[in-house]
């Protein structure tokens, strides 16, 4: 089930993607306004079917994650932080079998 909230902190727009256990799969990045976060769902749903899109990346502390790219290159969405390649892997199952489940539920 996808998510959209807005940050108390920067009252922008996000979405995230959550699995059947609740667990946060990835988030979007941030929106100026409800409707363009509404758009970011919608581009990941495309974008997210495709395994093109998707590049496995390092951070500075060795744990990888993977970003969702649109066709224009752009970032739409970025997982959660990884320890091994079996998880990595695991995640990105995960967002290909919730991303099926295209149910929007607003926080905002």
């Amino acid at each position: 089930m996808f998510e959209i909230y807005q940050s108390e902190k920067t009252n922008k727009f996000h979405f995230r993607l959550k699995a059947a256990n609740g667990q946060v799969v990835l988030t979007g990045q941030a929106f100026k306004d409800k409707e363009s976060c509404e758009n970011g769902v919608e581009s990941l749903l495309i974008n997210g079917a495709d395994e093109n899109r998707y590049e496995v990346q390092e951070a500075l502390d060795g744990r990888k994650y993977f970003v969702i790219r649109s066709e224009q290159g752009q970032i739409i969405a970025q997982s959660q932080m990884y320890k091994s390649e079996s998880g990595i892997k695991n995640g990105i199952m995960s967002v290909g079998n919730n991303i099926a489940d295209s149910r929007m539920k607003s926080l905002c």
